[in-house]
């Protein structure tokens, strides 16, 4: 994930997709802008937050723009824009979503910020999960006695509990879907 501020790359050719989204984003995200396969090729890298994929952006695939992803081991969420109803070989595709054209402006920002806030949770769920696995070793390792004095260990619980919090309140903000958070 980038900064502070996200990140979206739009691979739109220009006109209605790549206006929409610089009306829609421009104000909360910093935006990169990419006409065909090449240029979204030369501007994905570890600060794109999110990949706009239109299905019509001419040199490059869905499936092209999700290998590359992988192959570069890029952290970056991707929807898949397309114009019209998805076939069913997007089942199989690594799109974390698809929105079909004309995308009004509530939509495209609403998935942008799903799409961060599920990044976002999941950066914390892979925190939480190696913080319990850390506690658990200890609490076998160790005597009660020794986990009462163990500063450590209080700062460990209370991040763990920090963690806890912060998801649930992530989780009930945002309405995700459960079928779509780790496990």
């Amino acid at each position: 994930m980038g900064g502070d501020t996200a990140t979206v790359l739009v691979a739109a050719e220009a006109g209605a997709l790549a206006d929409h989204a610089e009306r829609a984003l421009a104000d909360d995200h910093a935006l990169r802008l990419a006409e065909n396969g090449g240029q979204t090729l030369s501007k994905l890298d570890d600060g794109v937050d999110v990949l706009l994929l239109h299905r019509g952006v001419p040199g490059i695939s869905g499936d092209q723009a999700l290998d590359e992803i992988d192959a570069r081991g890029l952290d970056c969420r991707v929807a898949l824009v397309t114009a019209t109803a998805p076939e069913f070989d997007v089942v199989a595709a690594g799109f974390d979503d698809v929105l079909t054209a004309p995308v009004d402006t509530a939509d495209l920002r609403s998935t942008v910020e799903r799409l961060l806030a599920l990044n976002t949770y999941e950066q914390k769920y892979q925190e939480l999960s190696s913080k319990i696995v850390k506690r658990n070793i200890m609490e076998v390792e160790r005597t009660e006695a020794e986990l009462t004095d163990s500063e450590r260990f209080a700062e460990l619980q209370a991040r763990i509990e920090e963690l806890e919090r912060e998801l649930a309140e992530l989780q009930a903000e945002r309405e995700f879907d459960e079928r779509l958070l780790p496990t």
